[in-house]
């Protein structure tokens, strides 16, 4: 498979990514942070919905434990994604370490989907983890300068990742044979929404789902 190839792949993930890395660089911008802060973040951190986290988190002057423990339940999900392809990564070479660090909802979802070669996997891995990651990049830096220069509006664009991502769950729904897992998730979803106060139901609902597929997972398996 060929590079042009891998980024036909990848296009979907750039239409979401850049307009929300701007997103995520002009609301870094608006808490009055300099420019190049959005390029160490999303290089090193690289988290996504983490990273507006963390920047709610700094405007409410949250403490470190506070960060810790909220950015750990929000990435708890990554867990289950690394669980799905230890058997696939264990071949590869050192490139490995870095698509686990970059392995965002986005990324895990379209390598679980795309139809790769054996002999091409770990090649088409990297390359799709890196052209995702230089896209979230490209746009948080584009977002911050801009926010600086220019005044904006972003009200509701923060909404692209969510919109991505429900494509691409979609996606990765069709073409699985477990169904139980996401159903599971969606129950839980709605029960967070109506359950648990606004501010905590993310981080509630992540937990319990978290919960309810380590303590059930024989279950969930069962493709029946």
């Amino acid at each position: 498979m060929n590079f042009f190839s891998i980024f036909k792949l990848t296009i979907p993930v750039l239409m979401g990514y850049i307009p929300l890395g701007m997103a995520f660089g002009l609301l870094l911008s608006n808490l009055m942070i300099p420019w190049y802060y959005a390029f160490f973040m999303s290089a090193f951190i690289f988290a996504g919905a983490g990273q507006f986290l963390l920047l709610a988190l700094f405007a409410t002057q949250a403490t470190i434990l506070e960060i810790a423990v909220a950015t750990f339940l929000l990435n708890l999900r990554h867990t289950f994604y690394g669980l799905s392809l230890i058997s696939t990564l264990k071949d590869f070479s050192w490139k490995k370490h870095y698509i686990i660090f970059g392995l965002t909802d986005e990324t895990f979802a379209l390598l679980k989907t795309a139809q790769i070669d054996d002999k091409d996997r770990e090649k088409v891995y990297l390359t799709i983890t890196a052209l995702n990651q230089f896209y979230w990049i490209l746009g948080s830096v584009l977002g911050a300068i801009l926010g600086q220069a220019l005044p904006f509006n972003y009200k509701g664009i923060e909404f692209s990742l969510t919109a991505l991502f429900i494509v691409l769950s979609i996606e990765l729904y069709k073409k699985s044979k477990l169904h139980k897992p996401f159903l599971i998730a969606v129950i839980i979803g709605f029960v967070g929404m109506v359950s648990f106060p606004g501010d905590k139901m993310l981080i509630l609902s992540l937990g319990l789902c978290a919960m309810v597929l380590i303590l059930f997972k024989k279950a969930l398996n069962d493709t029946r």
